[in-house]
């Protein structure tokens, strides 16, 4: 039984039986990337089953013109780099869109095989992508690239690696970009929130949980309804963090008060492996039983902002600077801090805080004429 990504520009009619099955539709645009059409929106590469689809699967269609000219062995390991080595979604589809991307321009600009590609080439490419992205967007993309050639490299489809000598663009980060809010749009927009259905019930214990546990929108999603229990006479949840990591927090009295309504009053204590945070239904006026996808997350965010009168353009990502800065200023220690943030280290606890924020708008206003 073969495993092989789907990332094809079109989708064969052969394989229909199995993306039925699994429930995701990918459409492919321009330069290789693509959406989920589905509310589980998320990898760029999917592993299907070839073996239930035909025994004369073409290759080609499954990874960019260059690596397929390369041979079979070549479109083999390119595929075993993205499903074989990387265990994370996220970064599986940064560094499948960075290949797809260099090594479609590479197509374009007349390079017809991999041993043409030098570090001239993508350090060309690096210095062009940077008009279109940010700096942390392409040394992320440059990361991929190395370590794609690197493994081609060990399996003996490349002689070197043509990224290796290219150097990554500097970024010196003090402050985080992430929007925060004031505590009192914070409240502002928890109180705009009409609770008189479950829809309400459920953005303020999602929004309330990112404001409390500091919790990436990752790990709130991915919990389910048994991750909210019990101990000490004090409701706790269990964050589901990035690889693999399980982080317990202790929920604030106001946090515990809605998780508690919402679970109760939407009847989901009855099937604790169901998803906490479920998308809804509009046909049915109902959560459904699918997870609340992260493009969903922020759209409700921003519409909740709106409805607020907030004019900040939040994103699923500000409750968690906002609720360490709250902490922070409530005498809060940074230590502290990472310790609830699951953060390894204080210096990222301090890409979060804003406090400083405060000070430079009131000595601005000291500038007088």
């Amino acid at each position: 039984m073969s495993y092989l990504p789907l990332s094809a520009k079109r989708l064969p009619i052969w394989c229909s039986n199995i993306l039925s099955r699994a429930g995701r539709y990918v459409k492919f645009a321009r330069g290789g990337s693509s959406q989920s059409t589905s509310s589980n929106q998320g990898l760029l590469i999917m592993l299907v089953n070839v073996d239930d689809c035909s025994s004369n699967w073409p290759a080609n269609l499954f990874v960019p013109a260059l690596i397929a000219d390369a041979g079979g062995e070549a479109s083999k390991h390119f595929i075993e780099f993205f499903t074989a080595t990387i265990r994370n979604p996220n970064t599986r589809l940064a560094y499948q869109r960075s290949a797809h991307r260099f090594l479609s321009w590479s197509r374009r600009v007349g390079l017809r095989s991999l041993v043409n590609i030098q570090p001239a080439h993508v350090a060309t490419w690096v210095e062009l992508e940077l008009r279109r992205y940010s700096v942390a967007t392409m040394k992320q993309q440059l990361a991929g690239l190395k370590m794609l050639f690197d493994w081609l490299v060990v399996r003996q489809v490349m002689a070197s690696n043509p990224a290796h000598s290219v150097r990554s663009p500097r970024q010196t980060i003090a402050k985080g970009k992430t929007p925060v809010l004031d505590p009192s749009e914070a409240r502002q927009l928890l109180s705009s929130i009409n609770i008189a259905s479950c829809l309400g019930l459920r953005d303020r214990a999602l929004i309330g949980t990112m404001l409390y546990t500091f919790g990436r929108i990752g790990a709130v999603l991915m919990m389910r309804v048994e991750d909210v229990y019990s101990q000490n006479r004090r409701l706790w949840v269990r964050l589901h963090e990035k690889g693999g990591k399980l982080h317990d927090m202790p929920c604030h009295h106001e946090l515990e008060e809605w998780l508690a309504d919402y679970i109760d009053k939407c009847g989901l204590a009855a099937e604790p492996n169901g998803w906490l945070f479920p998308s809804w239904d509009r046909t049915a006026q109902a959560l459904g039983r699918s997870r609340l996808a992260h493009p969903n997350a922020y759209m409700m965010v921003r519409r909740r902002a709106r409805v607020a009168g907030i004019a900040t353009r939040i994103n699923n990502h500000t409750f968690r600077a906002t609720g360490i800065t709250a902490y922070l200023l409530n005498n809060g220690t940074l230590e502290k801090a990472a310790k609830m943030a699951n953060h390894a280290s204080t210096r990222t606890t301090q890409l979060y805080d804003r406090r400083d924020d405060k000070i430079v708008l009131g000595e601005v206003e000291k500038v007088r004429f």
